[in-house]
C-alpha cells in the first residue's frame, strides 16, 4: 500500500520561504510521477507542480519562478521549495503519486494527508 507523508508546512510572512517534504513508502518511488497540489478554502484543488521519473518538471503559472519541485529517489522523497511566498499561496498542500504501471503516467491516485501553509501579509 502506497503511503505519502508530508511535512514542512507552517506560518510564514509574505516574502518568506518554506520547504515541503513528502516521504513515500510501499511503492517503487523512482518510477512514479510525483506532484504537489494545493487547496485553499472555498476553492478547488489545483496542481502546483509535478516531476516525472526522469526529472522533468511542470509548474502552475502562479508559482513559476518562485517554487521548485525536486526529488531524491535514494530517500523516496519529493520536495517543494517555496520562495517569495504570497498570501494567496495560503492553502493545504498535498503530495500525490501516480498509479503507474496500473494507470497511465501522471494519473494521480495516491494522496498524502496534507500540510497547512499560511502566509501572512
Amino acid at each position: 500500500q502506497v503511503q505519502l507523508v508530508e511535512s514542512g508546512g507552517g506560518l510564514v510572512q509574505a516574502g518568506g520561504s518554506l520547504r515541503l517534504s513528502c516521504a513515500a513508502s510501499g511503492t517503487i518511488f523512482s518510477k512514479k510521477v510525483m506532484g504537489w497540489y494545493r487547496q485553499a478554502p472555498g476553492k478547488q484543488r489545483e496542481l502546483v507542480a509535478d516531476i516525472t521519473s526522469g526529472g522533468s518538471t511542470n509548474y502552475a503559472d502562479s508559482v513559476k519562478g518562485r517554487f521548485t519541485i525536486s526529488r531524491d529517489n535514494a530517500k523516496n522523497t519529493v520536495y517543494l521549495q517555496m520562495n517569495s511566498l504570497k498570501p494567496e499561496d495560503t492553502a493545504v498542500y498535498y503530495c500525490a503519486a501516480d498509479g503507474f504501471p496500473l494507470r497511465r503516467p501522471g494519473e494521480f491516485v495516491y494522496w498524502g494527508q496534507g500540510t497547512q501553509v499560511t502566509v501572512s501579509s
